[in-house]
């Protein structure tokens, strides 16, 4: 009877022991890193998600190639959430149950500000490549390498005024996306200050995005010059190809949300001559940083990497320069993790494809210097 009582007393120490050591696995422990990637992989928005994982996977090949983060290898795994944040939510816990502990993503910023909430209460380390809104940082762990929407309006609106592409110009925007709406209203406050006029301010929604020859008419008969466009390339392009048809040709002006134009499928992509875009990346760069990665991309696959690329592979080099500086190990916890990471993004400076001395407020904000380019000849043209 003894002999089995202490069987049974083993037995039970070693189920605990096991017990134990999963519950530290979750907590910590691991040999490498794991960082997981958001975005919409599928779906009208696909071509947004699929360049930033993709340029964050070239990311983690290069850092584990060279060694690793303080000599541990990343796992990289990314989950598709379609533009979507109830399935942006679901890719989250997924890589949550797969020992996430810190998160590229999400790329776009509806479903980010949903995500955002849950990795606060995690405490898992989140730096998205794209997601523009303010409020997708307003917690403490959570950091843009994007330019936020205002900072996108108000320095397109500079840009114009600056350059003096127009003294007319009317805007068309998405009143039911608080990506479109945040840029406009910012543009339209720096606009004050600039030589141009805003002639028109024009709104469509989600629910009305296929025809709008109402908003071009009222455009056209304003006699814009130029037409800035706060929204993604799949609306551009309807845009575009819906302004030919009536004859008007203005100048269009779009932020980061429209490239990619060149690629949606069926467009003429001759009716994007002579389209602004104000991006901190552009493919035709000549420094060997900006040639490396597009003839990487190029060759793994097979087309010239976008804004959203660039972005993404920033990201993870973010994520390896907060982790040496802070000089982190992936067993550790990743409440300790977060909180160490997020202290030390105030403290470097990354020189990215998308910005040289990137630094970042506690906020969460990053600073760095736009840039725009011009589509000549069906490619990206940087210009002054």
């Amino acid at each position: 009877m003894k002999v089995m009582k202490k069987v049974l007393a083993v037995a039970l120490m070693a189920a605990m022991v096991v017990s134990m050591t999963a519950c530290g696995g979750a907590k910590g422990g691991s040999s490498t890193w794991k960082i997981g990637g958001i975005g919409p992989l599928t779906g009208g928005a696909a071509l947004y998600g699929n360049a930033a994982l993709n340029g964050a996977q070239i990311a983690v090949d290069e850092i584990n190639e060279a060694g690793g983060i303080n000599g541990y290898k990343i796992e990289f795994k990314a989950e598709d959430d379609q533009h979507d944040a109830e399935k942006s939510v679901n890719a989250y816990n997924s890589l949550k149950d797969w020992g996430m502990q810190a998160l590229c993503g999400t790329v776009t910023t509806t479903p980010c500000l949903a995500v955002a909430e849950l990795s606060a209460e995690d405490n898992i380390f989140e730096v998205t490549p794209s997601a523009s809104n303010p409020d997708v940082v307003s917690h403490d762990n959570c950091f843009q390498v994007c330019f936020t929407d205002p900072n996108q309006g108000s320095a397109s609106a500079k840009y114009i005024g600056e350059k003096k592409l127009a003294s007319k110009v009317a805007v068309i925007y998405n009143s039911s996306d608080s990506y479109s709406q945040g840029v406009e209203e910012t543009f339209v406050k720096e606009a004050a200050n600039q030589s141009f006029e805003i002639v028109v301010e024009t709104a469509f929604t989600d629910d009305s995005k296929t025809d709008f020859s109402t908003q071009l008419q009222q455009c056209q008969d304003a006699g814009a010059e130029l037409v800035f466009c706060p929204f993604y390339y799949e609306v551009a392009a309807v845009i575009l190809t819906q302004a030919d048809q009536m004859g008007y040709k203005p100048i269009f002006f779009g932020v980061d949300g429209m490239d990619g134009i060149l690629g949606v499928e069926n467009f003429d992509t001759k009716l994007a001559e002579g389209v602004y875009l104000l991006t901190p990346f552009a493919a035709d760069a000549t420094d060997e940083r900006t040639q490396k990665f597009v003839k990487t991309y190029q060759d793994k696959y097979g087309e010239t990497p976008i804004q959203f690329a660039a972005d993404g592979y920033d990201v993870i080099y973010v994520i390896k320069a907060a982790a040496e500086k802070a000089n982190l190990k992936p067993d550790q916890t990743n409440e300790e993790l977060c909180k160490a990471l997020s202290q030390a993004m105030t403290q470097v400076s990354v020189d990215g494809l998308t910005g040289n001395g990137m630094t970042w407020a506690a906020s969460g904000e990053v600073s760095k210097a736009p840039m725009a380019v011009i589509i000549k000849d069906g490619v990206y043209v940087s210009v002054e």
